[in-house]
């Protein structure tokens, strides 16, 4: 994204957080192309035959992201993983009426790798392992977890997710290998 675009998506997020309805509408072109290959992303690391497709997984997002009205965006960064966020809830709701349809689908031991390459009948409920995991993590430090939403989920670079928490650069990486390890335990 070229800095004209982004000066442009700041403009627009700041506008939509003063309510500018219509600064949304102008927004999301803009910022679609990025959704729209996070969404990709997270349905590559579902399992085969997902029903959710990147586009319904993108507009169940702007549905979200339409209740956000009264957001102090602090940038792209802010947005997109705010956006990231959503989609990952919508995705772990999806696991969770699956999983719930199956009954009697019992605990699944799992292991954490930062791409989560495992057999593709296991993701769904290593999503909501997962999911569960950044909770508990949450409760004990909620700026490690959000860091693991941006950088994995997000797809965030370094430099974006500490600009996003308004962090050093230096703090994302360590929270971020300490995180790594967290969760490599828990899911373990």
């Amino acid at each position: 994204m070229n800095d004209l675009r982004r000066r442009e998506v700041s403009r627009l997020l700041d506008e939509w957080s003063q309510g500018n309805a219509a600064a949304l509408d102008e927004l999301m072109p803009l910022v679609h192309a990025e959704l729209h290959r996070l969404a990709r992303g997270y349905i590559a690391r579902e399992r085969r035959g997902h029903t959710l497709q990147p586009t319904a997984l993108v507009n169940e997002a702007y549905l979200k992201l339409l209740g956000e009205r009264h957001m102090t965006w602090q940038g792209r960064a802010h947005f997109v993983g705010v956006a990231a966020q959503m989609m990952r809830f919508i995705l772990v709701d999806h696991a969770r009426k699956k999983r719930g349809q199956k009954r009697g689908a019992g605990a699944v031991r799992v292991t954490f790798d930062e791409n989560l390459e495992v057999a593709a009948e296991a993701r769904g409920a290593e999503l909501l392992a997962l999911d569960q995991a950044l909770e508990r993590l949450a409760k004990q430090d909620p700026r490690k977890s959000r860091i693991a939403e941006l950088r994995y989920f997000g797809g965030l670079s370094v430099e974006e997710t500490a600009a996003a928490l308004s962090v050093s650069v230096a703090t994302v990486m360590r929270d971020w290998r300490l995180t790594r390890a967290w969760l490599h335990r828990e899911l373990s």
